[in-house]
């Protein structure tokens, strides 16, 4: 992994983020979902992390002032325990922050995603509430996190 980047995300990427969302999540996007988020939906803000020009990552959120609603974060299997998570949210909450003034961040995350909690933790996202059977796939609860500022 020498040349890393992260960037906003641009249509050429989203190929390659629906394929990425089929490795992480058991409930994926499909091409279309991320066909609309990239080139329709105008709250919708993205960025990807690219190791040596391979698409390994990407985040996401709605700005929707003044909060940012984050919808996603991904890191492929083979990448994780790197920092890319981390170096993703850094990222997404300074540049969505600076381009859109967003100043509070809200997430759903499942309650069984100890790994995801403590990442969203180390930004300062706080235990808000709980969505009861919010994961169709396995009627698992989320977590409701916030970060205000």
């Amino acid at each position: 992994m020498d040349e890393q980047q992260i960037r906003e995300a641009k249509p050429t990427d989203i190929k390659r983020m629906a394929e990425l969302d089929k490795i992480c999540f058991t409930l994926p996007w499909s091409l279309n979902d991320f066909k609309t988020e990239i080139i329709r939906n105008q709250i919708a803000f993205y960025l990807v992390f690219e190791a040596d020009s391979e698409i390994v990552g990407y985040a996401g959120l709605w700005a929707i002032k003044p909060e940012g609603h984050i919808t996603n974060v991904a890191v492929h299997p083979d990448f994780r325990r790197r920092g890319i998570g981390a170096k993703l949210m850094e990222e997404l909450l300074k540049q969505s922050g600076e381009r859109f003034g967003l100043t509070e961040f809200t997430l759903e995350v499942r309650i069984t995603n100890i790994e995801a909690v403590k990442l969203y933790s180390r930004f300062g996202f706080k235990y808000a509430g709980k969505r009861k059977a919010y994961y169709r796939d396995t009627n698992e609860d989320a977590i409701i996190l916030w970060r205000r500022m």
